[in-house]
């Protein structure tokens, strides 16, 4: 059946829709990254679903496996790297609400707006 075979698009499609969704209504901070990170995710997974090679082994020189198709290597090594920066912007992007909690009392971007406005 198709929509089984596509299963990890449907997902990511999901996920990432969700992501974007959180990104874009919310007003709280935190949510705001939390949904980025549920993005950063879905990324990942269509990434790591691309990659895969049906029947593919890993890439190690042996020559008792005979095997002909070899999954491709990238794919993970660049998804290792993209979780390592999604950690850090995620890190970072918490500091910045902690300070930003500091300066105005609050988290939420309406709050914070009409503090702006009413400066």
């Amino acid at each position: 059946m198709i929509v089984l075979e596509l299963f990890h698009y449907w997902v990511f499609s999901v996920l990432m829709l969700m992501g974007f969704y959180t990104v874009i209504a919310k007003h709280n901070y935190i949510k705001k990254l939390l949904g980025l990170s549920l993005f950063q995710s879905a990324v990942f997974l269509l990434f790591i679903g691309i990659g895969k090679v049906e029947g593919g082994t890993t890439p190690i020189l042996n020559t008792s496996i005979g095997a002909d198709v070899f999954s491709n290597p990238l794919p993970q090594v660049l998804i290792l790297t993209a979780i390592v920066v999604g950690i850090s912007t995620s890190a970072l992007g918490l500091a910045i609400v902690i300070r930003i909690k500091e300066a105005y009392g609050s988290i939420e971007e309406d709050d914070i707006q009409d503090e702006d406005s009413s400066a």
